[in-house]
């Protein structure tokens, strides 16, 4: 045999073994192609925020998840995204748990009235809190984080000023909570998804709406309410899940790039953008012309914080049914609010 022939059958034998050593060092995840869907429109800081998770998915993934996001309810209404998420219509989803009363209680702490101070802190506290419960509450999907935004308050046709004012009313409130606080004060409850609610305003359906402040413009209710009670009334929680199989059906180290993607930090990095895009209504209102920006007294304030006192104990009542201990659960959440400089004082 000549050193020619044993040359080629050596570098036969390399070649040979090349593809095994590769596909045990290379090994290429197969191709996912997600569905993210919300049900605001493309204009909403939530759009950007989405793309900026969706790409930072990608590159930690060599590539192997890619994402195409679907905005403005194209996929399903506004109420229909947790179960959009559990039935796999949508991969990931952006859900309002406040729009389907009673069926996730435990959360709806977290829509309290005059509990949060900023959407910064305040997703941060309410992920970090939420994560103990989301298993329980909703374990028919993966949890990714939860979030809200800026503290939101009472936008109408005429002057609130304080509790008593509501009674008659007819008000679109952003979530289950705070319709059973328009319920207690003797007002009418008129649900609609945010993106419904203007029509339900111009036609004179509700006379006022409880909304965080930047998002009163992108949906075009500045051009149906002139009074602007400028006080942290509500936050609303929301949480970002995805469809169980989905997960499972991800390689390992896929898996590994969503939940490093499913993260405190993430959450509020998500959420950021909003919070400050609702904090900037403030300030555009007051400069806007027929609009009227009003603060509280300290004694209007006091009587409001007063007036929402029984809500705890409904949420407490409602929350304890699912097994929880309200009490202690509700202390959780406060402290994570102090840990992360999001409570109200």
């Amino acid at each position: 045999m000549t050193n020619k022939t044993i040359l080629r059958g050596a570098l036969l034998m390399s070649v040979l073994a090349l593809p095994c050593l590769g596909g045990v060092a290379v090994a290429q995840d197969k191709p996912v192609a997600l569905k993210l869907s919300h049900w605001v429109p493309p204009a909403h800081p939530l759009q950007p925020a989405m793309e900026q998770w969706a790409e930072s998915v990608k590159q930690d993934s060599n590539g192997t998840i890619t994402s195409t996001i679907f905005p403005s309810e194209q996929l399903g209404k506004a109420f229909d995204h947790y179960d959009m998420a559990r039935d796999g219509i949508a991969d990931f989803t952006y859900v309002s748990p406040g729009y389907q009363p009673g069926r996730f209680p435990i959360i709806d702490a977290a829509a309290l009235p005059f509990l949060i101070a900023n959407g910064h802190g305040g997703t941060k506290a309410i992920d970090a809190w939420y994560r103990k419960y989301a298993e329980r509450e909703m374990k028919d999907v993966h949890f990714c984080f939860a979030f809200t935004h800026a503290p939101g308050s009472f936008h109408s046709r005429s002057k609130i000023l304080v509790p008593a004012d509501v009674k008659n009313m007819k008000v679109r409130p952003a979530h289950t909570t705070m319709g059973n606080f328009v319920t207690l004060l003797g007002g009418t409850n008129v649900q609609a998804s945010a993106p419904a609610a203007r029509d339900l305003l111009e036609r004179g359906t509700a006379d006022a709406i409880t909304f965080p402040w930047g998002s009163v413009f992108l949906f075009g209710i500045d051009k149906v309410v002139k009074y602007h009670m400028d006080a942290p009334l509500y936050t609303t929680p929301f949480v970002w899940v995805m469809n169980k199989d989905k997960y499972e059906a991800m390689s390992a180290n896929q898996k590994k790039v969503i939940d490093a993607h499913c993260t405190t930090d993430w959450a509020e990095k998500f959420a950021g953008p909003w919070s400050d895009f609702e904090d900037a209504g403030v300030a555009k209102m007051k400069a806007t012309p027929g609009h009227e920006v009003y603060p509280l007294t300290a004694e209007q304030l006091a009587e409001w914080k007063k007036a929402a006192e029984p809500l705890v104990k409904t949420w407490a009542d409602s929350a304890r049914k699912t097994g929880i201990d309200p009490e202690a659960a509700m202390a959780e959440l406060r402290a994570d609010l102090v840990k992360y400089d999001a409570a109200l004082k």
